[in-house]
């Protein structure tokens, strides 16, 4: 039995739902608030201590960081294969999916905490903050916590997070130049680089589209993602379209 914690609006939590689509492998959901910091509670940093989503649960046993649950699930469940077959583009894969996190995700956490968490932790108290700040295991998501809710992102802060962000639309294209003729981007097979760049470029998609369409292979390539059964299966939506659906399934 497969058991997935998790946000719709979270990369994190997208790209394993896209691992477990393209598995075909059912899973049972439990969707946590984030903006109430449910992901803070006693009760889920027991399971995660890193505070974060998603956590997966298989046959009783934890697993959490999206990169890990994708390459278990690759080796619990092989078919169809989601790591590349040679060593060298599996290692290649790793690189790339760590570079995305260092990277990009803090710089796609400038626009979501605004949208998301921001009009919820400015009406926080003092106290109020204090105690959440308190139950945060990571230095850099209580001073994410404290930006938003204290100190909003600037607009040049959000111009130079977006000229971040467009570095990998540039990385991307490059791999893709690399992989031609194949389509995927490292090679012929789609594979879980693939599915870490998605959420990405979702949601640069969302936020800047010239930008995707000026990168001329990623915007073929996100074409052909986008017809891909285990996009629509994993519910990679419009960001602010998961806000609203999380929101009212919350309140």
């Amino acid at each position: 039995m497969i058991i997935l914690h998790h946000c719709w609006r979270s990369s994190d939590s997208r790209r394993v739902r896209l691992s477990l689509a393209e598995k075909g492998l059912a899973y049972e959901s439990r969707l946590v608030d984030m903006v109430i910091v449910e992901q803070h509670s006693p009760e889920y940093l027991a399971m995660n201590p890193n505070g974060v989503v998603p956590t997966l649960i298989h046959d009783g046993r934890v697993l959490y960081e999206s990169s890990v649950i994708a390459e278990y699930l690759d080796e619990v469940f092989p078919d169809p294969p989601l790591l590349p077959a040679d060593p060298y583009d599996r290692a290649v894969m790793r690189n790339f999916v760590r570079w995305i996190d260092e990277n990009s995700l803090p710089k796609l956490i400038v626009f979501n905490w605004s949208q998301s968490m921001q009009p919820v932790a400015s009406e926080w108290t003092e106290a109020e903050l204090a105690e959440r700040l308190s139950r945060v295991p990571s230095a850099s998501r209580r001073e994410a916590w404290t930006r938003v809710a204290r100190s909003p992102y600037t607009e040049a802060e959000k111009n130079e997070a977006m000229a971040g962000l467009v570095l990998l639309l540039d990385k991307m294209e490059d791999m893709l130049k690399q992989a031609e003729p194949h389509e995927w981007l490292l090679g012929e097979r789609f594979c879980l680089a693939d599915i870490a760049a998605i959420p990405f470029v979702k949601r640069i998609s969302e936020l800047n589209a010239p930008a995707v369409a000026q990168h001329e292979r990623v915007a073929r390539w996100w074409e052909r993602v986008q017809q891909r059964e285990s996009f629509k299966q994993a519910r990679i939506e419009a960001y602010s379209d998961s806000l609203k659906t999380e929101t009212s399934t919350t309140s």
